[in-house]
């Protein structure tokens, strides 16, 4: 019952944005299909951006990321625009400058929002994580076509029953801890969420290893999508005078 009703509540969250994220009104309207979008068209710390390399900053400030996931029950769901997977209970936390934030959910965009050197990968993992104040820190993982995602084979089987009609698939438990493997590079800036409302004061972290997604998984996950949305990445937004931070264990 607590699933159920979790996913019913952010499915009514998320209607405005479905209806806004359609052949008609695409990323450059956003801002102009109701007042609470304004920041998609106004907002100066806008996501996703293009990352050079020799434009970011090596922070020796920065720490390896402190993840602890663990399997709970989750259940996949089409939002029309994308398919992510909710969890009954959040699987584990994030901390970032003594700052707990629990993962909320994950999705996928086709191609990848984010940019590294103005390369355009196959597919991007949005892992939304939310802190006891509602500020957000999303990770991202960059995919290129090649070899099978691991992860993304253990929800194939469901992908395969979601569809227009059907939007929620239960998946049981769901391993998700080679998610806490500490990644040896990454990127991180100050951002915004990449669909309408477009909220800005986003903490924005790309681990640095491109990860591998087959062509059926590809397919698979983008045929429940709506028609108009099969190609659901916003283009990159400009940078404005942002820092971007890498972290780097080997250097």
């Amino acid at each position: 019952m607590a699933l159920q009703l979790s996913i019913i509540f952010a499915l009514s969250l998320l209607l405005g944005i479905a209806s806004a994220i359609d052949g008609h009104n695409g990323p450059d309207r956003w801002g102009k299909l109701n007042p609470t979008f304004s920041p998609c068209s106004t907002g100066k710390r806008q996501s996703p951006i293009n990352i050079q390399r020799n434009l970011t900053v090596h922070n020796k400030l920065l720490k390896p990321l402190t993840r602890n996931y663990k399997s709970v029950n989750a259940t996949l769901v089409n939002r029309g625009y994308s398919v992510g997977v909710f969890f009954e209970e959040s699987p584990g936390d994030l901390w970032i400058n003594g700052k707990n934030y629990s993962l909320q959910q994950f999705h996928w965009h086709l191609p990848a929002e984010h940019h590294i050197e103005g390369q355009r990968f196959a597919a991007e993992l949005h892992m939304v994580h939310r802190a006891a104040d509602n500020s957000a820190v999303v990770v991202s993982m960059l995919y290129q076509e090649s070899k099978a995602d691991p992860l993304f084979s253990r929800i194939m089987e469901g992908l395969k029953h979601l569809g227009k009609e059907n939007t929620e698939v239960p998946l049981g438990t769901l391993n998700i801890n080679e998610l806490n493997r500490r990644p040896r590079k990454y990127y991180t800036y100050v951002g915004s969420l990449t669909t309408p409302p477009c909220t800005e004061n986003v903490i924005w972290i790309i681990l640095g290893k491109v990860m591998s997604i087959s062509k059926e998984q590809i397919t698979t996950i983008d045929s429940p999508l709506n028609s108009h949305c099969k190609k659901n990445a916003r283009p990159c937004q400009p940078l404005n005078g942002r820092e971007v931070d890498m972290y780097d264990e080997l250097n």
